[in-house]
């Protein structure tokens, strides 16, 4: 074992690392042993058509049979005779010995020039294929390098780079486009991510900053009095309230994005009813008025995250409201899917706002002209949703207002759902 191991590292040593040279290696190869396993039938084949003794006019050999027969006729009546005394039959034996003899010497002569140049030939075109071998492998990897050096270069700076092969849609075109798409799909995510950390710490710092002038004003003024004080407390007591919603939506927003591992059973339409009472305080401070259908919409997934998905949009239903207006819950299963629907009365979403609506930060000041919520509420839901397969649309409302439908694979028929 411990003398393998010396030659094995020296066999790694000497193995060509390139995959052009090894590719070339094994097309010359390749070549060597298909041209050998040729060359030696050609050979066979060859010999076993030379014959081995001259090839003699029939007439003339049946003559010359009937010779040799008479000369040992004639040896077997007079074997005392001595052989000068017979020329004729020597003679004949001497043509037939010296024909066999030059038939086998040009036989083996044939062979060998066959041998010989075969060989040759087959090294020649050995070279001549492991160099056409290095010429071909070097155009078939030539996208591979392309790609390579694309990678090598592509970075936070550089990832609007495409390589755009174009040729045949063989293995390469495939492997090309797809790192064209996750060169893409890669700047679009970095891009999101930058106009994230952009806006988290714009709307982070706001409340600081709200708390420090709050502070400053008050402590500005020689002698402050108790109720300033409590002003001042009550201001910094909001803005630490609305950053705490907003890391703590930030976290549910992260966690959205990583996806899930549990695969909980749950009820949209028990959802919708906790969320629809956790939003009470809301609805009947503007007068809203609730209207639900909520038939069972069951699903499976992550019990947490499911539920702050439809928290999420009974709030953002209520905050972005009319006083008096109105709500509308649905939920229930279809084909095979479990649906939540809720709509709501408010201002007019105008149609081309609609992709925006669930970007990080979009606040409701951009789209309805309120000032609250942190505009990740909408964000939220569609990571929720996407996390679980789900697909989340929304569309105006004519009279003004948004409707958004969750559609996401309800549970099969013959799944065990545990204690429910």
């Amino acid at each position: 074992m411990t003398r393998a191991a010396p030659r094995l590292r020296w066999i790694r040593r000497c193995w060509p690392q390139k995959v052009r040279t090894r590719l070339t290696l094994l097309y010359a190869v390749l070549f060597f042993a298909a041209g050998s396993a040729l060359l030696g039938l050609t050979y066979a084949l060859v010999a076993s058509s030379l014959p081995a003794q001259p090839a003699a006019n029939p007439k003339a050999g049946q003559e010359q049979a009937k010779l040799l027969q008479q000369c040992d006729q004639e040896r077997a009546r007079a074997p005392t005779v001595p052989k000068p005394q017979l020329p004729a039959c020597q003679q004949l034996k001497a043509f037939s010995a010296g024909a066999s003899s030059g038939s086998q010497a040009l036989r083996q002569r044939a062979l060998n020039e066959l041998l010989v140049f075969s060989l040759v030939g087959l090294g020649a075109m050995t070279v001549i294929s492991a160099g056409l071998g290095w010429v071909v492998s070097g155009r078939v990897l030539r996208p591979v390098r392309v790609i390579t050096e694309t990678a090598r270069r592509a970075s936070e700076q550089h990832l609007g780079e495409r390589l755009a092969l174009t040729g045949p849609r063989d293995e390469l075109k495939e492997l090309a486009d797809t790192f064209d798409s996750m060169l893409e799909r890669l700047d679009q995510a970095f891009t999101a991510q930058r106009r994230f950390v952009a806006n988290a710490s714009h709307e982070l710092r706001t409340p600081l900053t709200v708390m420090r002038t709050a502070i400053d004003v008050t402590l500005a003024k020689p002698h402050p009095t108790e109720q300033q004080l409590k002003d001042m407390a009550a201001r910094v007591r909001r803005s630490i309230d609305r950053a705490e919603a907003m890391i703590g939506a930030l976290l549910t927003l992260a966690a959205a994005d990583q996806g899930h591992d549990s695969s909980e059973f749950i009820d949209l339409a028990t959802s919708a009813e906790d969320a629809i009472d956790a939003a009470a305080a809301g609805i009947e401070r503007l007068g809203l008025r609730v209207d639900t259908e909520l038939e069972p919409a069951e699903t499976t997934g992550d019990q947490l995250l499911l539920e702050q998905m439809i928290g999420n949009l009974v709030d953002n239903a209520v905050l972005h409201n009319n006083a008096g207006g109105w709500v509308r819950v649905e939920a229930g299963s279809s084909d095979g899917h479990a649906r939540f629907t809720i709509a709501n009365s408010g201002p007019m979403v105008p149609e081309a706002l609609l992709p925006s609506l669930f970007e990080p930060f979009r606040r409701a000041t951009e789209r309805t002209g309120t000032g609250d919520g942190a505009g990740l509420g909408l964000a939220i839901v569609r990571s929720i949703g996407t996390a679980h397969a789900a697909d989340v649309a929304a569309r105006s409302v004519p009279a003004g207002g948004l409707l958004v439908t969750v559609t996401l694979p309800s549970v099969p028929a013959d799944e065990d759902l545990g204690p429910y």
